[in-house]
């Protein structure tokens, strides 16, 4: 194993344990490579720098979130940056859309309203299919489900609360979620 690789995942075992010069150390390694990809996704310094922050600030909270048998700290981290950034953008995006229809009202004056009312009584509907198809898993699928869909937690952190693997974590989650679909998109 390459040496780099190797005090990564000695930097990682420590940040498991809060050990503040590992995290700085991580910090002086990747940021500025997470500043520019970051930048590059973005195309805006706040932003970027929003996100390397953001990213690191996950990193801290949940260490756990690295697997080293899924590939190197490098890759797992700067896939973190990645994800988060496309995420910024995405949400700019939405949050420009919605000023500008909010300073523009004259456009929705010509919008279809029947359109509106139909979308929201589908929804409402689909609400109702999607709790009855819940109801139907079994619980200890439903608590995996509810846990990360309802409550945000990652998979590492149901895995601790519920005190089970985390790969049984991914098995009732894929098997929750493949019954969900099946029972939501059955064909009529």
């Amino acid at each position: 194993m390459p040496e780099d690789l190797a005090d990564d995942l000695e930097l990682h075992r420590r940040l498991g344990g809060r050990d503040v010069a590992a995290f700085d150390e991580l910090f002086r390694r990747y940021s500025a490579a997470a500043h520019g990809l970051a930048l590059r996704v973005t195309g805006q310094e706040l932003l970027a720098q929003e996100v390397v922050q953001d990213a690191f600030l996950a990193l801290w909270r949940a260490p756990e979130a690295y697997d080293p048998s899924r590939g190197p700290f490098r890759t797992f981290f700067l896939s973190l940056v990645h994800h988060r950034a496309v995420d910024t953008v995405r949400r700019e995006e939405r949050l420009r859309k919605r000023t500008e229809r909010a300073l523009n009202p004259e456009d929705v004056y010509g919008e279809d309203v029947a359109e509106g009312v139909v979308e929201e009584a589908y929804l409402g509907q689909r609400r109702l299919e999607v709790r009855a198809a819940l109801s139907t898993l079994p619980v200890d699928q439903r608590k995996v489900l509810e846990m990360a869909y309802f409550g945000g937690a990652t998979q590492a952190q149901i895995s601790a609360e519920l005190g089970i693997p985390i790969g049984t974590v991914k098995t009732r989650t894929l098997a929750a979620m493949r019954k969900l679909r099946r029972a939501l998109y059955r064909e009529d």
